[in-house]
């Protein structure tokens, strides 16, 4: 896939996930989600993590580098101000010219840029997932394109994932699911 398919797809998945953030009211913070251990404002927080690291990734920062700078509950007084800060950076670091021509150091080892773009992609859509249950709104979430693409390149991936325990085992759906459907069962969720 191209440098511009890829970036449409984060675009598309970051943009749905900033327009549920923007959805949240203060009777939303404690709810739960399908991710067992995180509510909506848990779930927030491991994203405006993710997206505070993403810079200083982009821009070859090692993990030692970046620290435990980001660690913690980031959310403040103003979670959804806390997520604006982080992801205007994330998103200037991922549009930046030549971003994902290298690599960048992950938990993992050292990865293509271009596939920690996907992980990122893949947290967005899944994750607006999880914050939508979170805030009530069931039905379809993630773009029935965007779906695809990222079922099709979290297949290979899913053992290793599960066995980093990232995601829980997949869970069974119908062959006619929806795309959505399927790439969250994939990834340990009961459509």
């Amino acid at each position: 896939m191209s440098r511009m398919q890829l970036m449409d797809a984060f675009d598309t998945a970051f943009d749905e996930w900033d327009r549920l953030v923007h959805q949240v009211e203060e009777r939303h913070w404690a709810a739960p989600t399908p991710c067992a251990d995180w509510d909506v404002r848990e779930l927030l927080n491991h994203l405006i993590s993710e997206h505070l690291w993403a810079p200083h990734l982009l821009g070859g920062a090692t993990l030692t580098e970046v620290g435990d700078r980001f660690d913690g509950d980031l959310t403040g007084t103003d979670p959804v101000a806390a997520w604006t800060e982080a992801a205007a950076g994330s998103r200037s670091a991922f549009h930046a010219p030549r971003a994902l021509d290298g690599t960048v150091y992950v938990s993992s080892g050292q990865i293509p840029a271009a596939l920690y773009c996907w992980q990122m992609t893949t947290d967005l859509a899944v994750h607006g997932w999880d914050l939508a249950h979170g805030l009530g709104i069931t039905g379809h979430v993630i773009d029935d394109a965007l779906a695809t693409a990222l079922y099709e390149r979290a297949v290979p991936q899913i053992e290793e994932w599960q066995d980093l325990g990232i995601f829980d085992p997949p869970v069974t759906v119908p062959e006619d699911a929806s795309p959505q459907d399927h790439l969250v069962a994939l990834l340990g969720r009961t459509p």
